[in-house]
């Protein structure tokens, strides 16, 4: 799990409750009115902007993929591909059969390889599975970076209609501090569903997916050089230009420190 983002809605919320518990109660800032204009009318902008479909693939995929980690990092991969290169020098494609894997992308790119497949089927199949993967991801980071965007936006709205029936109403005093509410709390809500949840989450998503390009393209390059028996050395050191320069000698240092 990536501990990161639950740490920090868990923190920005327990800010807010914070606050709001030091100046009143929790009920105040409660209200259906404000609610239903934000996360209705961000909804329904939302279906506006983007097909049916993309909202079924990307918010499930963006919801998922902001709250783990990846199996393997970059560095892992090298190492693991390096491994099974070794495996298939020793024993042949066959012997990549009875290997076990953690990452699902790998772990089909390595049956490829132990079935005999030709080297452009391997190519052209796991770069669309790739680029498929990618495109679900940007859908959902686009979708909740949408929704960030709206947010504020119907906040207003929910603001001006506060106004519009706060002023309506002027002649009886009693209304005028609810309606004055609500078009507070509009406001409220849409600040904090933007910044505090769904932009953060978009650039979160943002994020994984240049990690994902980077590691899925890594293990493609990987798995073709282990197809073409390339030797282990050699499918290390061509895969560690991946790794940015700094995390590209970790491995050898550790190795030449003194025990």
């Amino acid at each position: 799990m990536d501990i990161s983002t639950g740490l920090g809605l868990a923190a920005g919320a327990v800010v807010l409750v914070t606050l709001i518990l030091m100046g009143g109660e929790l009920g105040m800032f409660l209200d259906a009115h404000a609610a239903i204009v934000i996360f209705g009318g961000s909804f329904a902008a939302t279906l506006i902007r983007f097909p049916l479909s993309c909202i079924f693939h990307g918010v499930p995929l963006g919801m998922k993929f902001a709250f783990t980690l990846r199996r393997m990092g970059a560095r892992e991969l090298v190492e693991e591909l390096a491994g099974l290169a070794e495996i298939a020098r020793k024993s042949g494609p066959v012997g990549l059969e009875k290997v076990e894997v953690e990452d699902p992308f790998l772990a089909k790119g390595i049956r490829f390889v132990a079935d005999g497949y030709d080297a452009d089927f391997i190519r052209d199949n796991l770069e669309r599975d790739r680029d498929n993967f990618l495109t679900h991801l940007d859908e959902g980071q686009k979708i909740y970076r949408a929704v960030g965007d709206c947010a504020p936006a119907f906040g207003m709205v929910g603001t001006l209609i506060g106004m519009v029936q706060m002023f309506a109403n002027m002649t009886d005093p009693s209304k005028l501090g609810p309606y004055m509410a609500v078009a507070l709390l509009a406001t409220f809500y849409g600040a904090a569903v933007a910044n505090l949840f769904c932009l953060p989450i978009a650039d979160k998503l943002h994020l994984k997916l240049i990690d994902e390009e980077i590691n899925r393209t890594l293990i493609i390059d990987g798995i073709l050089m282990i197809r073409d028996a390339k030797s282990p050395t050699l499918v290390r050191e061509m895969l560690l230009a991946y790794l940015p320069e700094k995390h590209r000698h970790v491995g050898e240092e550790a190795e030449l420190a003194p025990a």
